[in-house]
């Protein structure tokens, strides 16, 4: 078994992957999101509800009502993923859906009193978790870093998006 140590060095794809490269990166980036599906997962078992549909309801609580296809967009999941996601929330009584009174073919997606309720419980189990593992950081290293994690993200997504120029952001 790998030590985390181990893992975040750049010998763990090989020797000659100096730090700063696109390995270094990508390992990174691994890391990250192991880290993140591992938090996520534990949150959501402590909550009682998959991982997934903490995600949307989330989702929901900032964006308000929208469509499916706005949904899967921002999770940067296919509809058939983000559809099957809200229809678990729909049956569980957390998210609703209404019709839009500008165009009434459109379907909008809504959390409910217990939707805004579990969102209210995400936030206060996440402000627990965040005090405990970043208790030794300052206020300035939590912003650099979310800084520097939004800068990685619009990067990659600019890129994927046939944008192939470097991104400043």
């Amino acid at each position: 078994m790998l030590s985390s140590a181990s893992l975040s060095e750049p010998a763990a794809y090989g020797a000659d992957t100096p730090a700063g490269s696109a390995g270094d990166i990508l390992t990174a980036l691994e890391e990250l999101g192991r880290a993140q599906r591992e938090a996520a997962g534990k949150l959501a078992h402590r909550l009682g509800w998959p991982r997934a549909g903490i995600g949307v309801i989330r989702l929901l609580a900032l964006c308000g009502p929208v469509q499916i296809t706005d949904v899967a967009a921002k999770l940067r999941v296919d509809v058939s993923v983000a559809s099957r996601q809200v229809s678990q929330l729909v049956d569980a009584g957390y998210v609703q859906r209404t019709v839009d009174e500008s165009d009434r073919r459109v379907r909008l997606l809504e959390l409910t009193v217990a939707g805004r309720t579990l969102v209210d419980q995400v936030k206060d189990e996440f402000s627990e978790v965040f005090a405990k593992v970043f208790v030794d950081w300052s206020d300035q290293d939590v912003a650099e870093a979310a800084f520097h994690i939004r800068r990685v993200a619009a990067a990659i997504t600019s890129y994927e998006n046939g944008k192939e120029e470097s991104t400043n952001v």
